[in-house]
């Protein structure tokens, strides 16, 4: 919750002291963009570090991070550049801090089987925090300012460090220094590119982060095309935050991965549609309603990606994989950030929604072409997993580690 605060405070900030679609990009490109240079890197550490270790530094940098932005707001002294290198700084731990994460999971869910269930239930659990933070923060921001906004973002982090503190399990052992950082990197990348459906997820992924970031424009959605204020933006996160906290939950519910690849084009589709309809839409209530189903389309395409990736990805390869992963959310996040605040600075934001909306919809019909082919050439990996129903009772008594997900 805190960090969805910190996120709207900084956008609402550079808003109202700039008014500028061109700066706002500039700040959400400075705050990703170092994914997209950095994960791939990351990935090879993360292969080889211990991730539990890793996360609580990561942590702490970030509630460093966040107690440095609120000084300089609370004290009046914040200017555009410095929360543009603060904001970098944020950027740069997150480049490690999220494959860290993403490969933490199969240290934490022995069961296999579970792992989708663990990954909706993670996204439940943000997307709680993404329906709330949002609300709140703009309710902090019109009473208080956005200063303490970063303040409570660095106090939550203390409980976050306690509780990675408190967590007791028996982790693998790390890799260490078997070859050269170049060496293990294109050993990841060469993997990626073999395998068919890892590389057309994670493109796709790439395609959306790269045509669809739409939230760099919601302050002007807010304030200008809206008349809203700090509340409403928070009103319209907050809408965004109960669609992906609906998908979050209908995938945890799911009992098995198989249908997820589906899922994928239909949520894509979704999520552009909801897009395109934004850029059209002068009320409120609507623009909420919206909200909610790009939210939920968003989520439901990037959980349903993360759990198939996670299940057929080889264990040596997973922290390079999901640093990809990152790359294609994260780091490409930032460059259609740019984008977009170039275009809506010169055709408005209404006909860039719309844009990036049309552009989604056609990803999702070439991803929709593409499913027979990477259904084949998935079944052998689920049929080795005991995913697949004709094979799943047989392994199922021979292998603890591979439960299949029940039918």
């Amino acid at each position: 919750m805190g960090t969805w605060m910190t996120r709207i405070a900084t956008a609402w900030l550079v808003y109202r002291v700039t008014n500028s679609a061109f700066l706002l990009g500039v700040v959400s490109f400075s705050g990703q963009i170092p994914a997209f240079f950095l994960a791939p890197i990351a990935g090879v550490w993360v292969d080889r570090w211990d991730r539990h270790r890793t996360l609580v530094w990561t942590q702490t940098l970030s509630m460093l991070q966040s107690f440095a932005l609120a000084a300089l707001a609370l004290t009046g002294t914040i200017q555009i550049w410095s929360l543009v290198l603060l904001v970098l700084a944020q950027g740069m731990i997150n480049a490690i801090d999220m494959p860290t994460r993403q490969a933490f999971v199969i240290e934490m869910v022995v069961d296999r089987g579970l792992l989708g269930n663990a990954i909706a239930l993670n996204s439940s659990m943000v997307n709680g925090a993404r329906l709330f933070g949002p609300a709140i923060g703009g309710l902090v921001i019109a009473a208080v300012g956005e200063g303490y906004c970063f303040l409570i973002d660095g106090i939550s982090y203390i409980a976050v460090i306690i509780s990675l503190l408190m967590m007791r399990f028996d982790t693998k052992a790390a890799r260490g220094h078997a070859k050269h950082v170049l060496h293990e990197l294109r050993e990841g990348w060469n993997y990626i590119l073999e395998s068919d459906a890892i590389r057309s997820i994670l493109f796709f992924l790439a395609l959306v982060s790269l045509i669809g970031p739409y939230t760099v424009l919601m302050p002007i959605v807010a304030g200008t095309i809206l008349h809203g204020s700090a509340h409403t933006l928070g009103f319209l996160m907050g809408a965004s935050g109960v669609g992906a906290l609906i998908s979050a939950i209908t995938l945890a519910l799911r009992r098995t991965v198989l249908g997820l690849g589906r899922m994928i084009a239909i949520s894509a589709a979704m999520f552009g549609a909801g897009l395109i309809l934004l850029g059209v839409s002068r009320t409120t209530w609507v623009s909420m309603l919206l909200m909610l189903v790009t939210g939920f389309g968003l989520m439901q395409q990037m959980a349903a990606s993360n759990t198939i990736l996670q299940t057929i990805v080889a264990d040596h390869m997973r922290g390079r994989v999901m640093s990809f992963y990152t790359m294609a959310v994260l780091g490409i996040t930032p460059i259609g950030s740019l984008l977009s605040g170039s275009f809506a600075a010169r055709f408005g934001a209404p006909v860039a929604l719309m844009t990036g909306g049309a552009c989604c919809v056609a990803g999702a019909a070439w991803f929709a072409r593409k499913l027979p082919e990477l259904r084949r050439l998935i079944s052998p990996i689920y049929r080795s997993l005991g995913i697949l129903p004709e094979v799943a009772a047989g392994l199922q008594s021979t292998s603890a580690l591979d439960v299949p997900p029940e039918r």
